[in-house]
């Protein structure tokens, strides 16, 4: 996982501060459900990182629903691009349903009820559903905004 997200970065890092950003915020959340994951106790056993984990999974969600995305969107109505807000529209829903089961996560972490045999299937889980998104996200950034890279946008 950690791999993919270093080449997202080497392919789209300096095209555009915010997707830097994110990308750079992506980099974290890998690097702490790593430090999850590969502990040999069960992950509750380390609530710091846990929280840690948590804080960093809804930042990342939140930065890309609420900055990233609506970034990108207005970027291909900006060029006429039909072809990049069909694909939006495609993926969109696969993505929405990949942050429901984040925040899921999240909310039962809040709410204590987290049991080790389960966290750490869930966390597994909750990985695979992470990495197919960052693959769903580099598919928009590429479609969505390497696509227009040196175009004027067409005049409204």
């Amino acid at each position: 996982m950690l791999e993919s997200c270093q080449n997202a970065q080497e392919r789209w890092g300096g095209v555009h501060q915010l997707i830097d950003r994110w990308l750079q915020e992506r980099q974290e959340l890998v690097r702490v459900y790593g430090s999850l994951s590969d502990k040999p106790q069960a992950p509750s056993a380390n609530a710091e990182a846990l929280q840690r984990f948590c804080e960093v999974l809804l930042d990342y969600v939140s930065a890309g629903h609420f900055e990233v995305y609506e970034q990108l969107l207005n970027e291909a109505k900006a060029f006429g691009d039909q072809r990049g807000l069909d694909l939006a529209k495609q993926i969109y829903p696969r993505i929405e349903a990949i942050t429901e089961v984040a925040l899921a996560f999240n909310d039962r972490c809040d709410n204590g009820d987290c049991r080790d045999i389960c966290l750490t299937t869930e966390l597994k889980q909750l990985g695979q559903l992470l990495h197919e998104r960052f693959e769903l996200e580099d598919c928009l950034i590429e479609v969505l905004h390497n696509a227009h890279q040196g175009q004027a946008p067409q005049p409204a």
